[in-house]
């Protein structure tokens, strides 16, 4: 079994700094768990802490049934991948691969069997005679993995492990990674932050800010059902449109007013916004929920917004208005066949159905 439980955990620094405030967090048996966050949030701190490469200020970390707080990293039966992958450029592949085995006294037809079965699975078999300056960007990283691989850890921990390579390499890793975690059935602890890998690959994904987890949750619902406004504007692309407004209430019927528009609230709503009535509040909405009228077979002048198309953003498959209503920008996301004129005002659609509303002081999420 490799649970891996964090319990208080804190990491401060000299000068009070807090790196990491108090979290508390499980990762199941075979989980793979992904921590994301801005630079600076105390996701690679915790990692580290979990890895033994950082001490543990505050709290208990527990590897399966073992409390590592005091345990060298070289004893905690992890292996860690790296950011800049972290290869000895004076050894072959294979060298580099099988290093790890070697000091703790394996014998060698087990470490060819297994530098054999962590290449073959990767991909890697023609380089093991290679350097690692002679490898490209992802030979470099499936090689980092295969090192890791080859030890047959309980936990594998990542940073940002495809942070170094382009566009279209990452994708590839992303799905190479998928691949070998079903294979290999094991618990998985993953740093980021891209919210693209981030809802890709994890089980769960964990949202930091700050030193502290804004919310932990399978990625469905950290997008559909965000815990407060941070987490909703950091996890999607585009970004949640967030506009300040009122709630008001005219003939037993809700509204959000922004001062230029007025839209209409379902009434599945009503319940948790009525402590809302005449207050200030944070409305949220995705690009995605937000339609070009000429589009819609049916829509209500209570969900309708008139803005000003400032630019029209084609990225092939979809295009991207970015809307100006005069006190607020938004960004629409539509059908690659939506190209309405620039500088011209149109009217919009809001799914009344998907939005968000966040308090304006704490900005947690009301619904």
């Amino acid at each position: 079994m490799a649970q891996v439980s964090l319990q208080n955990v804190s990491k401060i620094y000299k000068g009070g700094i807090k790196a990491v405030d108090n979290i508390n967090l499980g990762v199941e048996n075979k989980e793979f768990m992904v921590l994301v966050g801005p630079s600076g949030c105390g996701k690679s701190t915790t990692l580290r802490m979990v890895a033994g490469l950082e001490d543990v200020s505050k709290g208990k970390i527990w590897i399966g049934d073992r409390l590592v707080n005091e345990v060298p990293a070289k004893d905690r039966d992890i292996a860690m991948v790296f950011q800049n992958y972290a290869l000895y450029p004076h050894m072959t592949v294979y060298e580099n691969m099988s290093f790890g085995l070697k000091l703790r006294k394996y014998p060698n037809d087990e470490i060819q069997r297994r530098v054999h079965d962590a290449s073959e699975i990767l991909g890697i078999k023609h380089v093991l005679t290679r350097r690692p300056k002679q490898l490209s960007g992802g030979e470099r990283q499936r090689v980092a993995l295969g090192r890791a691989i080859v030890r047959k850890p309980q936990v594998f921990l990542f940073d940002e492990p495809l942070s170094n390579l382009d566009a279209m390499l990452r994708v590839q890793m992303r799905t190479e990674i998928h691949k070998l975690r079903l294979r290999l059935q094991t618990t998985f602890i993953y740093v980021t932050h891209d919210q693209t890998e981030a809802l890709t690959l994890g089980d769960r994904i964990v949202v930091m800010q700050g030193g502290e987890i804004q919310q932990c949750a399978d990625p469905l619902t950290i997008y559909d059902k965000p815990a407060n406004k941070f987490v909703a504007g950091f996890v999607g692309s585009p970004p949640i449109n967030v506009m300040d407004g009122k709630i008001i209430k005219k003939e037993r019927k809700y509204y959000f007013e922004e001062g230029r528009f007025k839209v209409k609230i379902v009434e599945e709503m009503h319940k948790k916004l009525s402590s809302y009535e005449g207050k200030e509040v944070v409305f949220g909405i995705r690009a995605e929920d937000i339609y070009d009228k000429l589009f819609v077979s049916e829509a209500s002048e209570e969900n309708t917004v008139r803005a000003a198309c400032e630019v029209v953003e084609p990225l092939g498959s979809e295009v991207y208005l970015y809307l100006n209503t005069g006190k607020n920008t938004f960004i629409a996301r539509v059908g690659a066949h939506n190209r309405p004129e620039v500088n011209r005002d149109m009217d919009v659609v809001f799914n009344m159905s998907k939005v968000h509303f966040f308090d304006r002081e704490t900005e947690k999420t009301i619904i």
